[in-house]
């Protein structure tokens, strides 16, 4: 094919060809890069270790309670510390849950984990499943109060004290660039079987609703008992909450509970 051609224009042949080898090896390159790696959902017939995180702030005196309840249940809990003062960047705190994960594993001999995110911790799971490969361990996610979709106090303090306003509080406003990514496209990605509980009560995560997940269970606790009040700091040590993750974190299927956990 090349034998006609002048040995200048030969030259500038090839080096044409090995130029647009050389983009659609980069394209190539670039494209396989964003592909999430194939997800393999774990067994739901077998319960692992349980980790809660904590929201913003980091403070793990309420999931104390759950936790303890929990044990009770005969499960193995352990609430997750938080790097820093917890209200870092959300995405480094989803590395820190991916390293406890890990501990929680090689110590149980499990194959599988069942996370629980409260508030922003809720966040920080999604954020695990999503970027950091939690979707081939993660049997179950319960959020409970979380964000999703942005706090407006967040974007309040944002727009009145933005010196006084952390990464974590920046990445917590709605429509902020780390929710938009988070929200884009599937809400709840492959892996785990996902559950949303939040109270019409909270003045915390504002407006409560934003708590709703797309692709989960999704129930306030006042959908099973009306009569409940419960605030945002009281979520993880209600009594009918802590009922409501139990079953929710147990075999089967998640289903919205009955009135006997009130």
């Amino acid at each position: 094919m090349l034998e006609g051609l002048s040995p200048a224009r030969k030259r500038f042949v090839l080096g044409a060809v090995a130029v647009a080898v050389v983009v659609a090896v980069v394209i190539a390159a670039a494209v396989w890069g964003t592909r999430d790696p194939a997800v393999k959902p774990v067994s739901q017939a077998t319960p692992g270790p349980v980790l809660l995180v904590p929201g913003y702030g980091g403070s793990t005196t309420a999931l104390e309670v759950l936790a303890e309840a929990l044990r009770k249940a005969g499960r193995e809990a352990t609430v997750v510390a938080l790097a820093g003062d917890g209200t870092g960047d959300l995405d480094e705190q989803a590395d820190v849950l991916d390293k406890a994960v890990i501990l929680a594993m090689q110590r149980t001999g499990s194959r599988s984990v069942d996370v629980v995110g409260y508030s922003a911790g809720g966040v920080t799971v999604r954020l695990w499943v999503k970027d950091h490969g939690g979707g081939n361990v993660a049997r179950r996610v319960v959020t409970l109060g979380s964000p999703h979709h942005g706090s407006d106090l967040a974007g309040l303090a944002g727009d009145l004290a933005p010196d006084r306003c952390p990464v974590a509080c920046v990445q917590l406003q709605p429509d902020s660039d780390l929710l938009t990514r988070l929200n884009a496209g599937d809400e709840t990605p492959p892996g785990p079987l996902w559950v949303s509980i939040w109270s019409t009560d909270d003045q915390t995560v504002v407006p409560p609703s934003t708590a709703d997940l797309d692709g989960a269970l999704d129930f306030t606790i006042q959908s099973v008992c009306p009569d409940a009040v419960v605030t945002h700091g009281d979520l993880p040590r209600t009594p009918s909450v802590i009922a409501a993750v139990i079953q929710e974190l147990g075999v089967g299927r998640p289903e919205v509970p009955g009135p006997e956990i009130c």
